[in-house]
């Protein structure tokens, strides 16, 4: 967890007391595991990226634009959901350059290369995926750190809001998660 600045897991770390009062300090360590993930996870992938992860899966075949944003999350598995403000814009700049044509379907958009596009996409075959490239960029990036972000959120919550016994009966769940958790590593 490079970056972390917070007090440590010693007695402190745990709740142990001091000026932030009970708890405090794992609530910032979430918090800054949370912070880690979201910064990691969130990155943007650039224009070309979108551009190129378009041109990739309609070289496979014909698709509208939800298709394509949910088929580059699949593919990234996770990792990379890129926005309809990134993905329909750049639909349109390739229609415009002549590189895809649309056609309306069930009152839908689906989208197709033309010749030009489909010499683009072979040119370009050579060259992993962009949802490929985010993977290696960021290994183990996808459903388990979003899961863990969610995970943090949940723990700040109930830290925030939640009775003494409410705090307890959670940490007791987080306790039996991380034994889970390091069981599926033992397993072979």
């Amino acid at each position: 967890m490079s970056g972390y600045t917070g007090a440590g897991f010693g007695a402190r770390g745990f709740g142990g007391g001091g000026a932030f009062g009970p708890g405090q300090p794992l609530a910032d360590a979430f918090e800054q595991l949370r912070s880690v993930f979201e910064t990691k996870v969130g990155q943007r992938m650039s224009r070309g990226d979108v551009r190129a992860a378009v041109l990739a899966l309609l070289a496979e075949q014909s698709m509208h634009g939800y298709q394509i944003i949910a088929e580059i999350e699949k593919r990234s598995g996770g990792a990379w959901k890129p926005s309809a403000g990134s993905v329909y814009p750049t639909l349109q700049l390739l229609a415009d350059e002549g590189v895809i044509a649309a056609e309306a379907s069930d009152g839908r958009k689906t989208y197709s290369l033309t010749d030009e596009g489909k010499a683009e996409a072979e040119a370009a075959s050579g060259r992993p995926a962009p949802w490929e490239a985010s993977g290696r960029e960021f290994p183990g990036m996808g459903a388990l750190p979003k899961s863990g972000i969610e995970l943090a959120q949940a723990v700040g919550q109930v830290h925030r809001s939640g009775s003494p016994e409410q705090v307890q009966q959670a940490v007791a769940v987080l306790d039996e998660a991380r034994r889970k958790l390091y069981s599926i590593l033992a397993q072979d």
